[in-house]
C-alpha cells in the first residue's frame, strides 16, 4: 500500500533501537525523511546510516537527552518544521508503591508526560498552519491494564493519555491527527533485560523465562519492532486522517478486555 507520505519529514524520538527504530524504518520505507534522536551517539549514527543505505532517504541524527530542556532544544533546532512527530522515551524504573517519593514521580512525569507535551506544543502549531500533520505517542499497555510494579509509568503515561484525548479533538479540524500506540512486550533489548531478571530470580535459563512469558500472551510470542513500526507508519499515513485520539494496543491480546 502506498501510504502517501513520501517526501514528508518526521522526528522520531528514541529511535536508535527497539520500537523507535521500528517506527523510523517503516517511515523511511514509505519515503519519509527523518530526524532521529537518541542519547548515545554511536548506536544512533549506525542506525541512521543503515536507514540511509537501505531506503535512500535523508536522515539527520541528533544525540541528545530528549527528556531534558537542553536536549529538546538541540533536537528541535535540528528538526525545524516536521510533518510527523513520534514521541518515545524509556520508561521509569519498576518498584512498589511504597518505594516512590515526590522526586520519583516528578522524574517520571518529566520523561513520559511533560516531554511529549512540550514537543507537541513546539511542533504541532506549524502542522496546523500547513493543514496536515501526524503525532503518534508510544505509551504502554499499562494505560489500559495497569502493571503494579510499573506505578510510575502507569501514572505518567495515563496523564499523557488524558492530555492527548482532549488535545487531539482540538487540532483535528486543522488536519492534524494525534493517537497513541500501546505496546505489550516486544522482542527488544527491554525484553531481553526483563527475561534476564526473571532468569536470575528463578534460577532458569533466559530461554525458559521467555517461553514462560510467551505462554501468558494469547498470540504465544513477542511482538516485533517491524510490525510495531508498520502500525505507526499507517497512523502517519494519508489513509489515517479519520483516526483521532485513539489508544491502539499492540500486545498480542495480552489485555483481556472487550473495549
Amino acid at each position: 500500500m502506498d501510504l502517501g507520505i513520501k517526501g514528508k519529514r518526521a522526528l522520531v524520538c528514541a529511535s536508535s533501537k527497539g520500537l523507535g527504530l521500528g517506527c523510523a524504518e517503516a517511515l523511511a520505507e514509505a519515503g519519509v525523511n527523518l530526524v532521529m534522536n537518541a542519547r548515545t551517539d554511536g548506536p544512533l549514527q549506525a542506525a541512521a546510516q543503515d536507514i540511509r543505505d537501505r531506503f535512500g532517504v535523508e536522515v539527520v541524527a541528533v544525540a541528545a537527552d530528549i527528556t531534558s530542556e537542553d536536549g529538546r532544544a538541540k533536537v528541535l533546532e535540528a528538526a525545524g518544521d516536521v510533518d510527523i512527530l513520534v514521541n518515545n522515551a524509556g520508561g521509569p524504573p519498576p518498584g512498589m508503591w511504597t518505594d516512590w517519593e515526590r522526586d520519583d514521580f516528578i522524574a517520571a512525569l518529566d520523561a513520559n508526560m511533560l516531554t511529549p507535551i512540550a514537543l507537541i506544543k513546539a511542533l504541532v502549531p506549524a502542522m496546523m498552519d500547513r493543514g496536515w500533520g501526524r503525532v503518534v505517542n508510544i505509551t504502554s499497555q499499562s494505560v489500559k491494564a495497569p502493571i503494579a510494579v510499573l506505578g510510575l509509568s502507569n501514572s505518567a503515561r495515563a496523564g499523557l493519555t488524558g492530555y492527548v484525548a482532549g488535545t487531539s479533538r482540538q487540532v483535528a479540524p486543522s488536519g492534524v491527527t494525534m493517537n497513541n500506540l500501546l505496546p505489550g512486550i516486544h522482542a527488544t533489548d527491554r525484553a531481553v533485560s526483563l527475561d534476564a531478571g526473571v532468569s536470575k530470580q528463578q534460577g532458569i535459563s533466559p530461554e525458559e523465562a521467555r517461553a514462560a512469558r510467551e505462554a501468558t500472551i494469547p498470540a504465544r510470542r513477542y511482538g516485533t519492532r517491524q510490525e510495531f513500526g508498520a502500525t505507526c507508519a499507517f497512523l502517519c499515513s494519508q489513509h489515517a486522517g479519520f483516526i483521532v485520539g485513539q489508544n491502539i494496543l499492540l500486545d498480542g491480546g495480552g489485555v483481556n478486555s472487550t473495549l
